[in-house]
């Protein structure tokens, strides 16, 4: 028997400096604070058009505290879902004025994604997904490519997915 959940609801992330986090994820995702918590120097964000009470948690733990390292033992990367090729395209933009851009992918018929880090090295995917129908022999082999974003934004313009049912 399997426990059979339906989607991540939310991520918590230590993080050297929760004001530092803070700003980078309220400028960069547009998030807003729902909550501080300074006794457990936290802070808790939400998307704009999220349903849920928080979708990140950040937890200072002070500057004492070893950095992340590349390949080790942990969270590689969270992956934000956008609803339209063109916020990908927008979000690739963004993530560079940031400093934050670190790359980008074509998962082949399925996601097209570009990739950043927050100022304390957690990496995150920003991607756009494939309509269903669409996936073909996709959905049990999904090589990665390079992303050539402006011929996707070109196929792919007004086609929102975020709202599908996986």
């Amino acid at each position: 028997m399997s426990i059979g959940p339906v989607r991540l609801n939310h991520a918590v992330l230590f993080v050297m400096d929760v004001t530092r986090s803070e700003r980078f994820y309220t400028k960069v995702f547009g998030m807003d604070v729902v909550l501080r918590e300074p006794r457990a120097n936290a802070v808790f964000l939400r998307l704009p058009r999220s349903v849920h009470d928080h979708d990140l948690g950040l937890m200072g733990v002070g500057s004492s505290a070893p950095p992340k390292r590349r390949g080790g033992i942990g969270l590689y990367h969270l992956a934000w879902q956008v609803d339209t090729i063109e916020e990908l395209q927008q979000a690739r933009t963004v993530l560079a004025e940031a400093g934050a851009y670190t790359g980008e992918s074509s998962h082949s018929g399925t996601t097209k994604s570009v990739y950043g880090a927050d100022p304390d090295g957690n990496e995150f995917e920003i991607l756009w997904m494939v309509p269903r129908d669409q996936w073909d022999t996709y959905a049990t082999n999904v090589p990665i490519e390079r992303l050539d974003l402006a011929a996707e934004v070109s196929r792919w313009s007004g086609v929102r997915t975020a709202g599908e049912i996986r």
